[in-house]
């Protein structure tokens, strides 16, 4: 296995090219061999080809607004991918599709019928979708099954891979270890991400207060064992909010955190 950084940690330094650039360059400088691109302004797949080759570094994974991806449709999105020398690509959310902030049937139903037909033409091209889960896809209103369930039951075998946010599922009162080894198989890529409790009293509006991997109260040290026994490849780590902390400085505590135990990782 090897660890990333997710790029959407430092999503406020990628909203220009010239940021963009130098993000990667900082990135580099950290260590990471690995990212994955998300958050970011526009860019050319010829110029993340360049930047990336620049910095040492490899895109292992995308995240692409789905409403982009039924826009632009599989062959452009995998055209571009594919000129950047990436075979994965990544939803961060199901839309919600009927307007609520909890998912229903009828929202799965729904990007079912618009994203099997682009996972199946995204695996003909050589590529593979990938789903990033949160918290929502392990509620009860999916009753028997969670939503992670229904999709690897619904869509073609081989054409849909997990991106298992191990901090999200955690935080949904999910059993980690299970979920991978329920999940090994679609796990090549997986987020790693940690949060500690209580929420201090200055920290508003947030769902958990988001920490550097080992610097909250996951048991990293169990997860990445047991992910070490799967078919994970990438760890990519995601902090979507450092309070004020410089976005960088946590994503090399992370970097060293981990590596410290893991020297392999790298």
């Amino acid at each position: 296995m090897k660890i990333g950084a997710q790029l959407y940690t430092v999503h406020n330094h990628t909203q220009t090219l010239e940021d963009f650039s130098a993000t990667l360059r900082k990135v580099a400088d950290i260590g990471y061999k690995t990212v994955q691109v998300s958050g970011t302004c526009p860019y050319e797949p010829e110029w993340l080809r360049d930047e990336l080759s620049k910095n040492g570094l490899e895109c292992v994974l995308t995240h692409i607004p789905p409403a982009r991806i039924l826009e632009e449709g599989a062959d452009k999105i995998v055209a571009d991918h594919k000129t950047f020398g990436c075979r994965n690509i990544g939803i961060g959310i199901m839309p919600f599709y009927t307007g609520r902030k909890v998912w229903t049937l009828e929202d799965y139903h729904i990007f079912r019928e618009n994203f099997i037909p682009i996972a199946k033409r995204m695996k003909e091209l050589g590529t593979v979708l990938h789903y990033h889960n949160h918290f929502q896809e392990f509620r009860d209103v999916f009753a028997e099954k969670s939503l992670l369930d229904r999709m690897l039951e619904d869509f073609p075998e081989g054409s849909l891979n997990i991106t298992l946010d191990l901090g999200w599922a955690a935080w949904a009162d999910q059993n980690v270890v299970k979920l991978i080894e329920k999940y090994n198989g679609y796990l090549s890529r997986i987020h790693l991400k940690d949060y500690m409790e209580p929420i201090p009293e200055n920290i508003i509006e947030e769902r958990a207060y988001l920490r550097p991997i080992y610097e909250g109260i996951l048991d990293y040290d169990t997860y990445i064992k047991a992910l070490a026994k799967t078919d994970c490849e990438y760890m990519l780590v995601e902090q979507d909010n450092s309070y004020g902390e410089d976005e960088f400085d946590c994503l090399a505590r992370s970097y060293k955190n981990v590596t410290d135990r893991f020297p392999k990782v790298k």
